[in-house]
């Protein structure tokens, strides 16, 4: 199925659940913030929540810094 992940088109599999995604991207779930079509899913969710042909992810990392 087609998805976009921060703006580019992305073919993943059926019934893959958010969690899923950010494993195969390789990101870790420490430090990230989450946008699922425009809602901020919180991490709590991440497991359970299952991505849609069409679904918009954007994925925000957080910096540290001074």
């Amino acid at each position: 199925m087609q998805i976009t992940v921060n703006g580019k088109p992305r073919e993943c599999r059926e019934g893959v659940s958010l969690s899923d995604l950010l494993a195969e991207l390789g990101v870790k779930r420490e430090g990230v913030a989450v946008e699922l079509n425009r809602e901020i899913i919180p991490r709590s969710k991440h497991e359970t929540t299952i991505l849609h042909p069409g679904s918009v992810i954007e994925i925000v990392t957080f910096v540290g810094g001074g």
